[in-house]
């Protein structure tokens, strides 16, 4: 046989066994092979490097890490999970967005209200949450979430998700996240649909959000709210990246003044009075806008991989952390 149609067939096997979930026995029924073939060929795949098998446990965790941010910034407390050797950023996404569940699941006392805001990384959060993680939690939104683009929000699924598995109740924030006119974003938040929503919010004892890096996949382009060329502007004017949808620079402090005056959602200040503040962050895109928040005192937890971590421990990061506290 021609060695391309060995490497074809290889992948058919291992696509059927991996990918559709078939057993080796119904493979070799489709393919009229004996199991033991089947088995012989998915050998042969990972072999030839076809199928590659990383185990990285979801919930390892770096102590030593750990302990260095607690101590070096202030925070009340440090998840942070190794980065596989082959891992991308989706998957390293992935998982920690799955230690971020964890956490939130083991936070004694558990939440009673507890605001979340929207995203990739909090989608997958919300997804990574097993029944019963509460028992009569209230989730509340805490920034407009409702998309400008054809592409539907999660907003309102993830919130309604984690208040599920949570076996409580929810408030939805039905509003945009920014509006076109300061004065639209005002009416709105004295309507009681918003304003009574954006009260709650305020009053959470938890509050969990994934901050956004200054790029174009930002969820923020994606929703149409903003175009590729004002996301250069704000990057030209310092923006690192947005929290709850507000721009924020390297101190923390907002960007656009103009723009976060049509921005709907809590006021930063309020992320930082919050008992408990949460932020999941990974990926290098996201060094940044990570220092930014845990220096302003945007969160006082974060969960986050171990490169970022050692990021936020380099020795000139250091300082601007401990300024940052200072500030705070």
């Amino acid at each position: 046989m021609h060695p391309t149609e060995d490497e074809a067939l290889l992948y058919q096997v291992a696509s059927m066994y991996y990918e559709q979930e078939l057993t080796q026995e119904q493979i070799g029924e489709t393919l009229h092979f004996t199991r033991w073939k089947v088995g012989r060929l998915l050998a042969d795949a990972r072999k030839a490097g076809l199928v590659r098998i990383q185990v990285v446990h979801p919930k390892s965790r770096v102590r030593g890490l750990e302990e260095r941010l607690q101590d070096a910034t202030g925070l009340r407390d440090a998840v942070v999970v190794a980065r596989g050797r082959t891992e991308d950023e989706e998957e390293l996404r992935a998982r920690v967005a799955e230690a971020g569940a964890d956490y939130l699941a083991r936070l004694s006392p558990s939440p009673r209200l507890l605001g979340v805001s929207w995203g990739r990384t909090m989608d997958l959060l919300a997804r990574s949450l097993s029944s019963g993680w509460a028992h009569g939690v209230h989730v509340v939104q805490i920034n407009g979430g409702l998309t400008r683009s054809h592409t539907p929000s999660s907003a309102q699924d993830l919130a309604s998700r984690i208040a599920h598995l949570g076996e409580g109740t929810l408030s939805v924030l039905p509003a945009p996240s920014i509006v076109e006119q300061e004065t639209t974003r005002r009416a709105l938040e004295q309507d009681s649909a918003v304003g009574d929503v954006l009260a709650q919010a305020a009053e959470a004892d938890t509050v969990l959000f994934s901050p956004g890096a200054i790029g174009s996949d930002s969820v923020l382009v994606g929703s149409g709210y903003l175009g590729a060329g004002e996301l250069k502007e704000l990057a030209d004017a310092g923006a690192v990246g947005d929290v709850v949808g507000r721009f924020i620079d390297a101190r923390g402090g907002i960007v656009d003044k103009r723009l976060d005056d049509r921005t709907l959602g809590l006021p930063l200040d309020a992320l930082r009075s919050r008992p408990v503040s949460v932020a999941v962050v990974s990926g290098t895109a996201k060094h940044a806008v990570c220092a930014a928040v845990v220096s302003s005192g945007l969160c006082n937890t974060l969960v986050t991989d171990d490169h970022t971590a050692s990021h936020l421990l380099d020795p000139a990061s250091c300082d601007e952390l401990r300024a940052g506290r200072g500030r705070a």
